[in-house]
């Protein structure tokens, strides 16, 4: 069971984040010095995983936001080039020309014959 925290205890991965907006290129041993003079104790093992946790925010964001602007591209909604294949997308395409053939079987028989 996980021990509650003490009334007026700091929550020392929030400081941390705080200190990354104020700061975002401190290093390690800057962060724990100036949280040190506020009276937070940290490893730098905490320092690194709180700084990952942030960057793995980042570049899931960042991924979803490329994904949902190449289906929006693929859907014709936007007017920005493409500039990639994606496979998705290729896939989906070929998907629904078997639609219009009259299903995927009829689309690789007509391909073999």
């Amino acid at each position: 069971m996980a021990k509650k925290r003490q009334s007026g205890e700091v929550n020392r991965s929030a400081a941390i984040r705080e200190l990354f907006k104020a700061k975002p290129d401190i290093t390690a041993s800057e962060a724990i010095a100036t949280l040190a003079a506020k009276g937070i104790t940290i490893s730098d093992h905490l320092y690194y995983k709180v700084k990952g946790k942030m960057a793995g925010r980042k570049k899931r964001r960042r991924k979803a936001h490329r994904k949902a602007f190449a289906i929006a591209v693929a859907a014709g909604t936007t007017n920005a080039p493409i500039v990639k294949s994606d496979a998705l997308v290729t896939i989906r395409k070929v998907k629904a020309v078997a639609v219009e053939v009259g299903g995927l079987r009829m689309l690789k028989g007509s391909w073999t014959r």
